[in-house]
């Protein structure tokens, strides 16, 4: 079922953290490439509570909801005992996405797509396959766990 809930998955490898400088106390920009995917990625992550170093490998995914049944989220966090999909990952995130584009002309054609989530931003750029699901103003789970 979780195949239905999560609209991209791959495995990432830190290339650099804050490739144009760092520029907040807590927070780094992550640049990273996807293992399967081919897709490139700069993520804004709060390293204060979730530290990443360059050489880090981690498993990352976007999905529209947390529920594991595949519900749409309401928008409030419900403490509780219920299983969701935030159980089998580290940190998580939730954002809006706000643009959606295509970089280059011809078969070298690459989407990107831009998230916010609170502030924190994230690039998605690569194959348009593998970002068709997405749509603009969709609210989106980010999910990340180290391997």
């Amino acid at each position: 079922m979780t195949s239905s809930i999560i609209l991209f998955e791959d495995i990432f490898f830190v290339e650099k953290i804050n490739p144009d400088g760092k520029k907040f106390d807590k927070v780094s920009r992550v640049q990273a490439k996807s293992q399967n995917c081919d897709m490139f990625m700069h993520l804004d992550v709060n390293t204060e509570i979730y530290p990443m170093s360059e050489g880090d490998k981690f498993t990352m995914a976007l999905a529209h909801t947390l529920n594991l049944d595949g519900t749409p989220d309401t928008g409030y966090y419900t403490q509780g005992h219920r299983k969701t999909l935030a159980d089998k990952y580290e940190y998580v995130m939730h954002g809006k996405l706000y643009k959606i584009s295509d970089e280059g002309s011809g078969d070298d054609v690459k989407a990107e797509v831009y998230v916010s989530f609170g502030g924190l931003l994230m690039l998605l750029k690569g194959e348009p396959s593998y970002v068709s699901k997405f749509e603009l103003d969709q609210r989106i789970f980010l999910l990340i766990r180290k391997l």
